[in-house]
């Protein structure tokens, strides 16, 4: 009988988003776990350095170890390396690798069905360098973008809606931006349980797709969401209950509902790379879309209000 292999996502996120899953991948079984620290750097740290050598792989969760620009360009986050370094006997992905193979593969499938074609409609993508692939396909097919990176990220209310123009201050920005403590640009800890600040309504109001992370989309959420699609990743049966209240219409989230839940793209990361049994720098996109392949991992598809 083969051993259980342990996936544990460490997240500077909430303790109360916590979930705890077994499953079979391909005749191998997991326990697959996310652990919130609250948004406390040192516990992370510590839990990190005790699970160290004892799991099959970490993911990193609540914080992102490099943001992307155009070209491949990426930047790494410096409150990230200390994560990252607590780690020195077992593999830490943070989703990317994920995010930009899986997440553009996404797109193209819900490019298909008519209900999601994304040629001519209006995107606000609440971060663009947290989710490079899944901009540049939805860009790919059409879609008219917001990139709202300095909205969501930094708080400054200018919306950029030109691909050329984005990739110009993502450059620019980027290297500043990385050094930056990272709860300023993200919501940690108890920051992801408050309530919605209805802030920036115009941008959500303007499209008709909300795409990107959810606690970004979160942050500034609308009471009436009517009629709006949401594309995202991580979401909680709470959130489910709460967009169908604020009446969007489709909820798509990325990666597959395990147990009512949908993991975070860092631990799924983290569990291919298990799967895989190779190291992350060794990993090519090919090897996860074939992986993905043999998975058949589909988007989960909800109609909250049909």
């Amino acid at each position: 009988m083969r051993k259980l292999k342990e996936v544990v996502s460490v997240s500077l996120g909430s303790s109360r988003r916590d979930h705890e899953v077994e499953v079979e991948l391909l005749g191998e079984k997991f326990k697959i776990k996310r652990i919130g620290t609250d948004g406390d750097f040192k516990k992370s740290i510590e839990l990190l350095k005790q699970l160290d050598g004892k799991v099959a792989s970490f993911g990193l969760g609540g914080i992102d170890i490099y943001l992307y620009a155009s070209g491949g360009k990426r930047y790494k986050i410096r409150d990230a390396k200390k994560l990252v370094k607590a780690a020195g006997n077992t593999d830490v992905v943070d989703g990317s690798g994920l995010k930009n193979t899986l997440e553009r593969e996404v797109v193209k499938k819900l490019q298909a069905n008519p209900d999601f074609d994304f040629n001519g409609k209006k995107v606000l993508m609440v971060s663009a360098v947290d989710r490079f692939g899944m901009a540049e396909a939805l860009h790919e097919a059409g879609a008219e973008l917001i990139f709202g990176d300095l909205v969501f990220g930094l708080n400054i209310p200018i919306a950029i809606r030109k691909m050329k123009t984005f990739k110009i201050i993502a450059r620019i920005a980027l290297p500043i931006v990385t050094k930056m403590p990272f709860k300023i640009l993200y919501p940690t800890g108890s920051e992801q349980e408050k309530a919605p600040k209805e802030k920036y309504k115009k941008y959500y109001y303007e499209a008709d797709i909300i795409a990107g992370d959810f606690l970004f989309i979160r942050k500034y959420l609308p009471e009436d969401l009517t009629g709006k699609i949401i594309l995202t990743n991580t979401v909680t049966p709470a959130d489910i209950e709460d967009l169908q209240k604020r009446g969007v219409k489709f909820l798509i989230t990325t990666t597959p509902e395990m147990n009512g839940r949908s993991f975070g793209t860092n631990v799924m990361e983290a569990t291919l790379i298990a799967l895989l049994n190779k190291r992350p720098d060794m990993i090519t996109s090919q090897d996860y879309l074939d992986l993905l392949d043999k998975l058949d991992f589909q988007p989960r598809i909800e109609a909250l209000n049909i």
